[in-house]
């Protein structure tokens, strides 16, 4: 029989339910919450001091919504301790400040609104509608909102929004702020994020037998077959640019030699790959989630930095390095040039989850280790060491030392880090129910998924 080197979930169970409740929470639910107009603030400085900003971001709106809802639904579970009708009640106030104030006459949402919820322009003179980010958060969190509290109308707000996205992304209408897609490209971004609303969003669905689950939830395998066969790349790593010239296009191939097409993104790695992970897991499909678990071992091998220790947040496709290659003049070139180098929050929450996912979906012990790598320099590095504030100071630079800059959004935002921590919980509380190894709950009987000791159900976010 094997020997196993299993850690102690149990363990593992109270580290994490004791740092969400006592480290992160305390700070979002007292700063976080705008009592008075509704909705939420998170455009605080990075180490928490000060809210700079009474603007909302659409975008994270709608994530805060869904870590409201999915907390008071674990609280209910009892596997968090906090009141889960006041969570709710503070959930549907934000649901409501979203549904009047976020929605513009085309159908998509404002990206940005004021405190009082009137529409603001991020860049001036672009206009309101700059972000299909924004409309897929929105799908998310009132996909969860709507399963938690089992409110239809919400779901077919949440729906109907979905198919104006899924129009927009198939007619290539789509613009997507703080990452504008440049010209003559495919982003990995969009079938990353939609795999990830159409999870959520069919999750809903089937909780309410709603005639159009089958449908969406055919969306998600779809998009996952995109990310996997199309931008996955022969040396094993997920590109975050691709040739929109089909003439031009290489799938499992080889990237052309620019910045864009030469960087890769180690945190959408580790964050797309649990999405596939969960789909195919769901579906009992072994070989889609070995690719995937495969996928995350690249992403530390090019991705970690093996002389400060860390995610580095671009680097090129061979690894540990600034990305190479042609310049085009785009502006994104110069963000990926610029903090290719800097070590961000979301990152690392994501490798959390991402590696301790694959190590209970497959047992190798490679994934663990993976795991306990990133354990370690996560919770050496992002927690605030001021108690009184609580929370990661979530922008560092290569050497980890806090970073006062904007890196996309001036936002402090608590989606990643809590996502992820809930995520986590939930999957630590299922192994503890299982009989105790790896082997107990790898993919091992895929004709009847549903009947698996151990399957995610928490869709991801």
């Amino acid at each position: 029989m094997a020997d196993y080197s299993q850690p102690d979930y149990g363990a593992l169970l109270e580290f994490y339910q004791g740092h969400l409740e006592t480290s992160v929470l305390p700070f979002w639910l007292k700063r976080g919450i705008d009592q008075e107009y509704g909705g939420f603030f998170t455009c605080f400085d990075n180490r928490g001091n000060r809210l700079v900003s009474t603007d909302k971001y659409i975008w994270s709106q709608g994530r805060f919504i869904w870590l409201l809802a999915r907390l008071a639904d674990l609280s209910r579970q009892g596997l968090v301790h906090q009141d889960a009708d006041t969570i709710l009640d503070t959930a549907r106030r934000g649901v409501e400040f979203v549904d009047a104030h976020a929605f513009l006459g085309n159908g998509s949402c404002a990206f940005l609104v004021d405190r009082l919820g009137n529409w603001k322009e991020s860049v001036p003179g672009m206009g309101f509608d700059t972000s299909f980010f924004a409309d897929c958060f929105v799908v998310l969190g009132f996909s969860e909102y709507a399963r938690v509290v089992r409110d239809v109308s919400v779901l077919e707000r949440a729906l109907q929004l979905y198919d104006w996205i899924v129009q927009r992304v198939e007619a290539g209408a789509i613009r997507s702020e703080p990452y504008p897609i440049p010209p003559g490209h495919h982003a990995h971004s969009v079938p990353m994020i939609m795999l990830n609303v159409s999870q959520e969003l069919a999750a809903a669905l089937e909780g309410f037998q709603h005639p159009r689950s089958g449908e969406v939830r055919g969306r998600a395998w779809t998009y996952l077959e995109t990310i996997m066969d199309r931008f996955r790349q022969q040396d094993g790593t997920i590109a975050e640019m691709i040739p929109s010239d089909d003439s031009l296009e290489t799938g499992v191939g080889t990237v052309p030699d620019t910045v864009l097409r030469r960087h890769v993104t180690p945190g959408h790695m580790l964050e797309s790959m649990w999405f596939v992970m969960t789909e195919a897991e769901r579906a009992g499909d072994k070989e889609r989630i070995r690719q995937a678990a495969q996928v995350i071992v690249r992403a530390f091998e090019v991705g970690w930095d093996r002389e400060q220790g860390g995610l580095l947040r671009y680097v090129d496709r061979t690894g540990q390095r600034e990305p190479q290659g042609a310049m085009v003049g785009d502006p994104y070139e110069s963000l990926v040039l610029e903090t290719w180098d800097t070590k961000l929050w979301w990152p690392h929450s994501e490798a959390l989850y991402s590696t301790f996912l694959a190590y209970a979906l497959t047992g190798e012990q490679s994934h663990l280790k993976l795991y306990e790598l990133a354990q370690d320099y996560v919770f050496r590095t992002f927690p605030n060491p001021d108690r009184t504030i609580g929370e990661w100071i979530q922008i560092r630079d290569r050497r980890g030392e806090p970073l006062d800059k904007v890196v996309a959004l001036p936002v402090k935002d608590p989606y990643h880090i809590i996502r992820n921590l809930l995520l986590l919980i939930e999957l630590l509380h299922r192994l503890t129910l299982t009989a105790g190894r790896p082997e107990d709950t790898k993919t091992t009987r895929g004709d009847n998924p549903a009947s698996d000791a151990f399957r995610p159900t928490a869709p991801p976010a």
